[in-house]
This record gives structure tokens, C-alpha cells and sequence, in this order.
């Protein structure tokens, strides 16, 4: 500590240093999703050293603004496994990561569009307005994935997240244009599905358990 506090350059580099004796558990893993859509700018001279962190403010319950809508709404978990959305943690992280960026970045410029000019205050993370959303960015790239790799009708996904046809229709577009925006391709799996009991199916023979239980038809 005392080396490091001795630091100093010729421009009058000063540096305080404090040893830190508080115990943190260990094993935290932050995802490469939530590492992209940390609300940073990265300095042209080696980004990846250089960078400010913008605080953010956090929810009432202190969950950080941007967590919520990188994770699955509630009963949709299982819809992450990698036998649905064709990918391991890692890509499905990235690819999460790479989204939530796409959708800050289209949401600053419609608002830009809409007051007609740059904003006076620094922007938030925009993906948290205090409250769950009904379908959360995760919840839109699953709704995308069922439908265009496992060929889910819109009708039937919107009666597995609870929510109207349109509402469907207009979240699959939105988030298809993002993932075009970032190169990312859709490849359609080898299941093809029509019906909720067709997924039911599909879940149990690859040993997942939906949490809850599909409703099917009755």
C-alpha cells in the first residue's frame, strides 16, 4: 500500500492508497452482458484501462437499473437453456450484452429525434423506468428466438408470456431490427413447433422443466 501510494509522475501525479480489510464472498461471476451494458465511456487511449463509470441510480430495492431487463421475466428462465436459443452461456451472454447496447443506443436517438437536439443531463442506462417492465428485453429476444428458430407462432407465444398478439408482433419486429443492426442471423433449428404442447414436448425430452407449468390447450 505504501509503495503504491508513493506513485508519482513528472506532470504531479499524486496517488492515495487505503487497504480495504473489508471480506467479500467470493465466486461473484458479472456476465459479459452485464459488462457491456455497464453505463461507461471508454477513453480513446486504451479503452479497456480508461474509462468513467457514470453512477446510476439504483432501484428502491437496490437492484442496479440495468439487471432487470437482462434477465428473464418471472416462470421464463427455463426458455434460456441453451437447447432452445442454440447457444452456450457465454454466446447467449454476449449476445445480450451486444442488444441491450443496440436498444440504449436506438432509444437515445429516438429521443433525440423527438426533442430535436442533444440532452442537458446525462443519459441513464435506459433500460430500467423503476418499475418491471411486462416484457423485458431478455423476454423479447426469447419471444424472437421461439419464433424464428423454432417456428412458434406469434399467436401461441403470446399466450405462453401472458400478453396480446400485437404486443408480440411489435416486440419479434423491434428486436429483429436490432439484431439485424448488430449482424446477428437467426439459423432455424431442426425442431419446428406449432403448438404449446408441441413445446411442452420439446422441454420434456431435453429434460427441462418449466417453471410454470405451460398451460395448454385444454
Amino acid at each position: 500500500v505504501d509503495s503504491i501510494a508513493a506513485t508519482t509522475t513528472r506532470t504531479g501525479l499524486t496517488v492515495r492508497a487505503e487497504l480495504d480489510t473489508t471480506a467479500y464472498e467470493t465466486g461473484v461471476r458479472v456476465s459479459d452482458g452485464q459488462m457491456t451494458a455497464l453505463p461507461l465511456n471508454r477513453h480513446d487511449w486504451h479503452g479497456d484501462w480508461n474509462y468513467t463509470l457514470r453512477p446510476e441510480e439504483h432501484s428502491r430495492d437496490g437492484i442496479p437499473p440495468i439487471l432487470p431487463q437482462l434477465q428473464p421475466g418471472p416462470g421464463r428462465a427455463w426458455l434460456v437453456h441453451p437447447a432452445l436459443t442454440g447457444m452456450d452461456q457465454h454466446q447467449w451472454d454476449q449476445l445480450v450484452g451486444e442488444l441491450a447496447a443496440a436498444r440504449m443506443a436506438q432509444r437515445e436517438e429516438d429521443l433525440h429525434q423527438r426533442r430535436g437536439g442533444d440532452r442537458q443531463k446525462t443519459p441513464a442506462v435506459g433500460l430500467y423506468t423503476g418499475r418491471r417492465p411486462g416484457l423485458t428485453l431478455v423476454d423479447r429476444l426469447l419471444a424472437t428466438l421461439l419464433y424464428e428458430r423454432l417456428g412458434l407462432p406469434q399467436v401461441v407465444i403470446a399466450r405462453l408470456f401472458a400478453v396480446a398478439p400485437q404486443t408480440i408482433n411489435r416486440r419479434i419486429r423491434k428486436t429483429h431490427q436490432l439484431l439485424d443492426e448488430i449482424g446477428h442471423v437467426i439459423a432455424p433449428a431442426e425442431h419446428r413447433l406449432a403448438t404449446l404442447d408441441d413445446l411442452a414436448d420439446l422441454a420434456a425430452h431435453l429434460g427441462i422443466t418449466p417453471t410454470p407449468k405451460i398451460k395448454t390447450a385444454s
